[in-house]
């Protein structure tokens, strides 16, 4: 009895030892060393490829400009005064309204308590729209109070504040788009015809008037306008986009695609930027492909797969 339990522990003790010793074998070859059949030399991990996605290097010219808003304004008005002082009594136009020169156009009550009652006209100085509100009747004013604005409403200006950090390029003649919400899509150009020659202090901003390069009668005195001022052309240029340049402690640089299917990393030097544009001044040559999508996890050399060609993009496909 014995014997047969010794017999049974024995077999028991060899399946074990079998199950342990086999793992080990099969990470051998036939030659019984580690490594591929036939005992070869440990295997390498494949290098990891990087997606990306690219564009050439190219000439454009980048147009910087200043986006302001501003507003409508008469190229020249005239400020309506009373000859006397005294109170409102009636007000024969309104904001808006078309006046010949010399046409009644207020009353003024001069009278004081005790005296005699008399009214005092105020006639239009020039012929031309009011383009300013009056101001309502019971106002009391003096022969230094302005009651109204008169203008020639066909002759329209924009009128904008610029911040003194701009105004080292301020100058006449400088090209604007003019655009309104009132007519979406639309834009209407512009001339810098006059600029003023101080700043203004408390708002730290310089006045500029632009002339419209074509009158259009839907533009309105008073109106809202967005103003984009085109200031210093940059032409000719080598530029990527701003996403393809890197920067570390030893400057900017970008990933250059060779044709092996690698981007190495390449210094450069940035000039103009604008917009999603960069001007690169030096480094790389034109028609190079740079990364544009994906850089930032580049090393020097790394092995990349371009995927702008498949997303319709001018990149070359690796």
């Amino acid at each position: 009895m014995k014997k047969r339990n010794i017999a049974i522990i024995a077999v028991f003790l060899v399946v074990i030892a079998a199950a342990l010793l086999l793992p080990s074998a099969a990470k051998k070859g036939p030659a019984g060393v580690p490594g591929a059949p036939g005992g070869g030399a440990p295997g390498t991990a494949a290098a990891a490829t990087f997606t990306v996605r690219t564009a050439a290097v190219a000439r454009r010219t980048l147009q910087d400009y200043i986006e302001s808003n501003g507003d409508i304004v008469v190229d020249a008005t005239v400020k309506v005064y009373p000859q006397v002082s005294g109170e409102i009594r009636s007000m024969k136009v309104a904001l808006g309204s078309d006046v010949a020169k010399g046409q009644l156009i207020a009353e003024i009550d001069p009278s004081t308590p005790g005296s005699a009652y008399a009214l005092n006209p105020v006639h239009a100085p020039i012929a031309g729209t009011v383009t300013s509100s009056p101001l309502p009747v019971g106002s009391t004013v003096t022969a230094s109070s302005a009651i109204m604005e008169l203008g020639d409403v066909t002759d329209i200006e924009a009128e904008a504040m610029i911040p003194e950090r701009y105004v080292g390029v301020l100058k006449v003649g400088l090209k604007a788009a003019v655009t309104f919400e009132a007519y979406p899509g639309e834009s209407f150009p512009a001339t810098v015809t006059r600029v003023s020659p101080v700043v203004d202090a408390a708002s730290r901003t310089k006045t500029i008037r632009l002339s419209f390069d074509r009158a259009d009668p839907r533009i309105d005195a008073g109106m809202f306008a967005k103003i984009r001022l085109d200031t210093v052309a940059y032409a000719d240029r080598l530029t990527v986009t701003e996403g393809a340049v890197l920067s570390d402690s030893s400057g900017s640089y970008v990933f250059v695609v060779n044709a092996d299917g690698t981007a190495s990393k390449r210094a450069v030097t940035t000039g103009a930027g604008v917009d999603e544009f960069v001007e690169l001044a030096s480094g790389v040559s034109e028609g190079e492909l740079v990364v544009i999508e994906g850089a930032s996890v580049l090393s020097d050399g790394a092995a990349i797969k371009d995927i702008t060609a498949a997303a319709g993009g001018t990149g070359a496909s690796k």
